[in-house]
């Protein structure tokens, strides 16, 4: 395979909705390239692009998939895209290593919630978008009502390249306004017939050639200056044109294709090899320390990983970007990610799926794959001597769907917990937490199709059976009144005992609220002077703060981090439920000691007794983790799904339209997200996606705490 060049190679994003047609399109585009002598099909298991067992096994794309195709002297690098929502980690790994986003449209079904959400992906990372209409020979296609839709969601930026002379069973034929010639073919697909322009199509032709002309027109002033004068531009003209309006996300070219049938890809191949951005036209990264990196060829060596897998048969594939310089077998480089661990690349590839053809080198711009690093992972930067660049690694959403899982067999949580670390690396969206305060091994992901697909593959790869579980919440206590309490701890059991007496007062800690010099309680009054302050910000959020306000050495001061270890313990196990306790200030006035039997045992054991037999008399609450949720549904569901929300104790916030669809923003319990991702499905006909994003903790209305305290009480033993 000849070495591309930066100035010969273009990096595509495909994406879609489920069911769009993708992978279908990767195999028409494989074949039409002489990449593969026979297309597969999704139902014979046998795609280029899905071919890990989960996919094999749903039917549906799991990871994305790197490929290549070689096209009139240029290379294109493709990543198929996952279409589920569950799965955008793939979309948004992808967008952060090519140029050009094509995003393919079911004719049948127009603009859904994921070809909204993949569009807004790429507004984030101001991609070039090309729409592709698919699936043009269903029954129910409706081409027009498509582009409708395209235009009301996206603006007038969407412009029509192509359009179907009949949509339906008898479709085979479109008119190419950029061209104007016709397109039609055989039952077979494949090479079509070029003719001229049908007669009674020619005037609209005409019309969209014209508005064709003019959107390319418009993103080049001497290009303008040449239309007013002619009235026209040369093809060659309108492709700058369109490449100018694409790097400036100022047009959205609408193509027509059937990918099932093989009709239109040849022709769209074309269009991606002539007029598409090459690399060195978009954009420059830039590294963390705002240096700009050009795809030059002759700069240092630097490559940005951006996805590993453990792939049948060959073990842990990594994939990169040659940022910038040539990468070659033999070089040695440094994981300037990773304290700047040694890596040597024995053997590079290009890609296609599970396909692998071995170069000697590649160029900046260029994608490829490598094997056999020792302790690279997702995100990493690899230079070569001399070269410091480092890159921002890529931010995923916030996970939606959570689970506590553990192995069915006991023992087996060590191998658990490696096969999920490997797994995270595989897809940085499924997270893992060995959380302390639930005492659970929390998972969590996009949605329950995310995490059923972990399951399947923990089970079936590496025959670890696992079960998920309800997790926990994390709870927070807190007070909301001033309380007294002292209590002794005294124990004698032959030799030297224990003995330490503690009294303190606690109260509601608000940042600035100074301590008060008199405190009463039931008709006595106690006087503070404060001689020391702590103030400890807790891992969990929040603080205690500590004040010693003893005075005549009641209690010497060598106990007083023994008493602060008992309240912290306390704290990590608050009294109510055994919840993390937050924003509490204590102020320990007096005690006692024994010249013998005063140990710090015996103190830490008075400060948390006496800590919590206070907490309990201060009026606790229950704080319960609030999250921000934005839900993007269809208007005629609307009404469902605020039904639901506000039965989960939603508060909504506000609504909007947003392009043909409502967005819906709320504050929502945590407990009351458990199934959500599956409830919105199933009352959106999968058609409505959501967001969530922790907002604050919030007391919990009186009757959830009062079933908290029961089901915690339930559950407890004595001390």
């Amino acid at each position: 395979m000849k070495v591309y060049q930066t100035n010969e190679i273009k990096n595509i994003s495909l994406m879609g909705g489920s069911g769009s047609g993708k992978t279908t399109l990767v195999e028409a585009m494989l074949y039409e390239s002489g990449v593969i002598k026979r297309r597969g099909t999704v139902e014979a298991k046998n795609t280029v692009s899905d071919y890990f067992p989960v996919e094999m096994e749903y039917g549906y794309s799991v990871f994305p998939t790197v490929l290549h195709v070689e096209w009139a002297g240029k290379k294109l690098n493709i990543i198929d895209c996952p279409g589920s929502d569950d799965f955008v980690g793939g979309v948004i790994t992808s967008l952060g290593v090519t140029d050009q986003a094509l995003i393919v449209v079911n004719t049948q079904y127009g603009v859904e919630v994921g070809t909204q959400n993949h569009f807004r992906y790429t507004e984030q990372a101001h991609k070039p978008v090309i729409f592709l209409a698919n699936q043009l020979d269903t029954e129910k296609s409706n081409f027009d009502q498509t582009v409708e839709q395209l235009r009301e969601s996206f603006g007038p930026k969407v412009v029509l390249v192509q359009y179907p002379v009949n949509c339906g069973p008898n479709f085979n034929a479109v008119i190419d306004v950029l061209l104007m010639k016709m397109y039609r073919w055989k039952p077979e697909g494949g090479a079509p017939e070029i003719l001229d322009i049908p007669a009674d199509q020619l005037d609209k032709a005409k019309e969209l050639h014209n508005t064709l002309v003019e959107a390319a027109a418009e993103n080049d002033e001497t290009l303008m200056d040449k239309y007013f004068e002619q009235g026209s531009l040369s093809e060659d003209e309108m492709r700058a044109g369109i490449r100018k309006g694409l790097v400036g996300r100022d047009i959205f070219p609408v193509f027509c294709v059937c990918s099932g049938k093989d009709m239109g890809v040849r022709r769209l191949m074309e269009f991606l090899g002539n007029v598409v951005p090459f690399v060195d036209d978009m954009p420059c990264p830039v590294t963390t320390d705002a240096v700009e990196v050009k795809p030059d060829k002759d700069a240092p060596t630097s490559v940005f990983v951006f996805k590993t897998s453990v792939e049948p048969h060959i073990g842990e594939v990594i994939y990169f970007k040659v940022m910038s310089g040539t990468i070659k077998e033999g070089d040695d480089m440094t994981n300037i990610s990773r304290n700047g661990g040694k890596e040597r690349i024995s053997q590079l590839f290009c890609v296609a799926g599970a396909n692998r053809i071995k170069v000697d080198q590649l160029v900046a711009g260029d994608i490829g794959a490598t094997v056999k690093l020792k302790d690279t992972r997702t995100g990493n930067v690899l230079n070569a001597k001399g070269c410091e660049y480092n890159f921002e690694g890529i931010k995923y959403p916030e996970p939606k769907y959570r689970r506590a899982i553990k192995p069915v067999a006991n023992g087996e949580e060590e191998k658990l917990n490696e096969i999920l670390t490997r797994m995270h690396e595989e897809d940085p969206t499924w997270i893992v937490e060995q959380s302390k305060e639930l005492k659970q091994t929390i998972v969590s992901g996009q949605g329950e199709f995310h995490l059923r697909t972990l399951k399947w593959r923990i089970e079936n790869n590496d025959k670890l059976p696992i079960e998920f579980l309800e997790p926990r919440i994390p709870y927070r206590e807190t007070i909301t009144r001033a309380a007294r309490s002292d209590y002794r701890h005294k124990k004698q059991s032959g030799g030297a005992g224990q003995f330490g007496e503690v009294h303190l007062i606690i109260e509601p800690y608000v940042e600035g609220e100074p301590v008060k010099e008199i405190y009463k309680f039931n008709g006595q009054e106690y006087r503070i002077s404060a001689r020391d302050t702590q103030e400890i910000a807790l891992d969990w959020g929040g603080k205690l703060v500590m004040v010693n306000s003893i005075v005549g050495g009641a209690i010497d001061a060598r106990f007083m981090p023994a008493i602060l270890k008992g309240l912290m313990d306390r704290m990590e196990q608050g009294p109510l439920t055994g919840s993390y306790a937050r924003d509490v200030r204590v102020i320990i006035y007096d005690g006692k000691m024994h010249p013998v039997d005063s140990n710090e045992i015996s103190f830490r054991l008075a400060g948390r007794n006496a800590f919590a037999q206070a907490f309990k008399e201060a009026n606790p609450k229950i704080l319960e983790p609030v999250y921000d949720v934005e839900v993007l549904v269809p208007s005629d569901r609307m009404g469902d799904v605020m039904s639901d929300l506000q039965g989960r104790r939603a508060i909504i916030m506000g609504m909007e339209s947003v392009k043909g669809f409502e967005k819906l923003l709320a504050k929502v319990p945590l407990k009351e997200l458990s199934n959500y991702s599956t409830a919105l499905s199933s009352l959106s006909g999968g058609r409505a996606s959501f967001s969530m994003k922790f907002a604050s903790y919030e007391l919990c209305p009186s009757d959830v705490q009062e079933k908290l305290l029961k089901e915690y009480e339930a559950t407890q033993t004595e001390d």
